[in-house]
């Protein structure tokens, strides 16, 4: 018990706040670009479905951006599912440019469920 204010202040310290949002950023751009190599995603597919790759990796975006987000639990919380719902978009939006790759609703469902999860999750937990 005697390490909660230690984690506390390093969890609101701006400096990690900013680690958290640019690992974010990174992260997204990373899925992107990786996303429209002619074959990655196949490749990808036969490690995870299609369901197991968006989910994670929208829930580890969903995670850095409430962390990495200013403000009380429910500004984090909000300003992540909708930041969430851009990012899953975008992707696949992108996505629809490459004709070896299809946009597809139901992954940005996905994205969308699994960053609220995660936000809710945290919100849940931050506010106590």
């Amino acid at each position: 018990m005697s390490n909660m204010p230690r984690v506390a202040t390093i969890l609101l310290s701006s400096r990690f706040q900013r680690a958290c949002y640019a690992s974010a950023m990174t992260l997204f751009l990373a899925i992107v670009l990786l996303g429209s190599i002619p074959g990655a995603r196949h490749n990808m597919g036969q490690l995870a479905s299609g369901l197991v790759l968006h989910s994670t990796a929208y829930a580890i975006l969903g995670a850095l951006l409430f962390l990495g987000s200013r403000g009380g639990a429910s500004r984090r919380a909000v300003c992540t599912v909708i930041t969430i719902a851009v990012m899953g978009a975008t992707d696949e939006c992108v996505q629809s440019f490459w004709p070896y790759r299809a946009a597809a609703l139901s992954d940005w469902l996905i994205d969308v469920i699994s960053g609220t999860v995660v936000a809710s999750v945290l919100w849940r937990f931050w506010r106590t």
